[in-house]
């Protein structure tokens, strides 16, 4: 992974093989981000999506293998506990040219991804709303 940092952007490029979730956790902390957007674009194989079932207060995923484009890489940064928390989603085009979409676990890339970070000044912490049954934004 490469980055270079342009005002309060950072420009990212995953490298082949590099796991999307982890390297761009491991560059928030790297670089002291804890709060910003991420998008991006690239490819990838495999994908593992997944939505959250509300009545369940659970996730369901599938891991997509293949030639993907990701089409569509979008999401925040925070903190929760004191730790960077990526919440991302993702939306992955197919041979067929089929997309699949949902929550982003994880994702390999397998040719280039190109990510920007837009990083802000300040916190936002996460906590578990047990109703829900997800981790949401502390905005008070």
């Amino acid at each position: 992974m490469v980055g270079k940092k342009i005002d309060n952007k950072w420009y990212i490029r995953l490298q082949k093989g590099e796991e999307i979730v982890s390297s761009l956790t491991d560059f928030c902390k790297q670089n002291q981000i804890a709060l910003g957007t991420i998008s991006g674009i690239g490819a990838c194989s495999p994908a593992t999506l997944g939505i959250f079932l509300t009545k369940e207060k659970k996730y369901i995923s599938k891991t997509l293998t293949g030639d993907m484009e990701l089409t569509s890489l979008l999401g925040t940064v925070s903190t929760m506990n004191g730790e960077v928390y990526l919440h991302l989603h993702a939306t992955v085009g197919d041979e067929s040219l089929q997309t699949h979409s949902g929550h982003l676990s994880a994702a390999t890339i397998s040719a280039t991804g190109e990510i920007i970070i837009d990083a802000s000044n300040g916190i936002i912490d996460r906590e578990k709303d047990e109703e829900i049954g997800i981790n949401l934004w502390n905005l008070l």
